[in-house]
């Protein structure tokens, strides 16, 4: 997979992820898989809206995510 995709979870990361960085995992999860960095003017919306989409069930799967009898993500 994409190598610049780090793991966003404790013990990977000593705090919870920031919005900036699921954002950015999303971003390049999207540009690997459209193989678009940056996306034609007429493909923008969709490229937007996915990395929206990804960054959300990203959001939502750490908040999930029990971690070494650790409740998930506190809330935003």
């Amino acid at each position: 997979m994409c190598r610049s995709i780090k793991t966003l979870r404790p013990p990977a990361l000593p705090e919870e992820a920031t919005e900036e960085e699921i954002r950015a995992a999303a971003l390049q999860f999207v540009r690997k898989v459209s193989g678009f960095r940056a996306p034609a003017a007429h493909n923008q919306e969709v490229f937007d809206h996915a990395v929206e989409v990804i960054a959300g069930a990203t959001a939502e799967l750490l908040d999930g995510l029990e971690v070494r009898g650790r409740a998930g993500r506190t809330a935003n």
